[in-house]
């Protein structure tokens, strides 16, 4: 008797655990070479400030700067571009699933900037978690990398929600340390903000057309960003000595 129960609960617990993963695993269409659509998801926003150092402004606001200039320049490209926020607003991680997932035939980058307690720390890194968004992950981690003086955190798999719950080729940017007083003084100045999105916008866009089809529209004087007040303090954007 002992032995049929113990093997009607292993069989529950394999048919249940078989169930678990078919929901928690959606399978994910190779669209790298055909896909007409991009979601760009800036991270964070609104009650969710992220990462938010001395040397750097909020996460947030970074990443939507980043993410508005990406998408500019996805769309001169003649790329179809869809934008998880387009303002500081919080936009929950299953929110953010749902919107990549309603679109066809895309493709979903998420743009992020990174944090440490060890200051010393610096460097690019992008996270992908299918195997058929490695190839897009390894594309724009090597754009990034001709940034003169940038360092290779090189290319991880990560079990990030928005990653993860994909159905379509997925990546996540971090780009750069905002801990890291380099890094940090980067991120507040425009034009390098300008330089990260025209290398992710680089990479993508050759991922879809082939090498050296991209041509970069390098936007120095951006329109002005909403000088938001962060919640945990500070003064939001603000210039930076720093130029490139």
């Amino acid at each position: 008797m002992q032995s049929l129960v113990g093997r009607i609960i292993t069989i529950g617990f394999a048919v249940s655990f078989a169930a678990c993963s078919t929901v928690r695993t959606p399978s994910v269409k190779n669209t790298t070479k055909t896909f007409k659509t991009v979601v760009v998801d800036a991270g964070h926003g609104g009650k969710d400030s992220g990462a938010y150092r001395r040397y750097g402004p909020p996460e947030k606001m970074v990443a939507l700067d980043v993410a508005q200039r990406l998408n500019r320049k996805l769309r001169e490209s003649q790329l179809k571009t869809v934008m998880t926020r387009d303002t500081d607003v919080f936009i929950p991680l299953n929110d953010r699933v749902a919107i990549e997932n309603a679109q066809k035939n895309a493709i979903f980058v998420s743009i992020h900037f990174n944090d440490s307690r060890r200051r010393g720390i610096h460097g690019f890194e992008t996270y992908y978690h299918s195997g058929v968004s490695l190839d897009l992950a390894n594309g724009v981690q090597e754009k990034l990398m001709t940034i003169p003086h940038s360092k290779n955190g090189g290319v991880h798999t990560a079990n990030f929600r928005v990653l993860r719950l994909a159905n379509c080729p997925a990546v996540l940017v971090e780009c750069g340390y905002l801990s890291n007083r380099s890094e940090g003084n980067q991120a507040r100045d425009s034009e390098y903000r300008e330089l990260l999105a025209d290398r992710i916008a680089e990479a993508i866009v050759e991922q879809r057309f082939g090498s050296g089809v991209y041509r970069a529209t390098i936007q120095v004087a951006a329109p002005p960003q909403p000088q938001t007040e962060p919640s945990g303090g500070g003064t939001g954007l603000t210039p930076a000595a720093v130029r490139h």
